[in-house]
């Protein structure tokens, strides 16, 4: 990877992540992700391995005070065979060990695919391409509040009456 590519792709990070918020979306791509279209859909071509941009947005996110990350990862991935997909098994190793003690939902590809397209719809997404050419790779990090829990979110709708006119 050229030292402007790994420039580039975490200035946009660094640049935008404070921008982002609840409901904002970064998606971490293979390479045959295709390109959308939608106006609220920033991509970027990384020229960097899977695992390394996941490992730094998702420490980038950890260390932003203000969101924490959902991740969603392809249902299909575990079920994928080593002579269909070559290198798909260290690969899910390699995941595995980026992505532990971390809460990871597994939905069908469609099914996020669908979440994604809504959210798209009224908040911006930010797309990292990677280099990585194997299915069902990509790492989906849905944005949360970083200093409001569901919890709390979850006590103030119990108390929350809201006003009849």
């Amino acid at each position: 990877m050229s030292s402007s590519a790994v420039t580039s792709w975490q200035a946009v990070l660094e640049k935008d992540l404070p921008l982002l918020g609840h409901r904002n979306w970064i998606v971490l791509a293979d390479s045959a992700y295709p390109w959308q279209t939608a106006p609220g859909v920033k991509t970027i071509s990384t020229g960097g391995e899977q695992l390394e941009v996941v490992q730094a947005v998702l420490q980038a996110v950890d260390d932003a005070p203000h969101v924490r990350p959902i991740i969603y990862t392809d249902a299909e991935l575990p079920f994928l065979p080593e002579e269909d997909a070559p290198g798909i098994t260290a690969y899910c190793m390699g995941l595995k060990n980026v992505l532990v003690g971390r809460s990871v939902h597994s939905l069908p590809h469609d099914r996020i695919i669908a979440l994604l397209d809504e959210a798209g719809r009224a908040f911006h997404i930010l797309l990292f391409k990677t280099t990585m050419t194997l299915p069902y790779t990509t790492v989906f990090v849905q944005l949360d509040c970083g200093y409001w829990s569901p919890q709390a979110e979850q006590k103030l709708r119990e108390k929350f009456v809201p006003a009849v006119s």
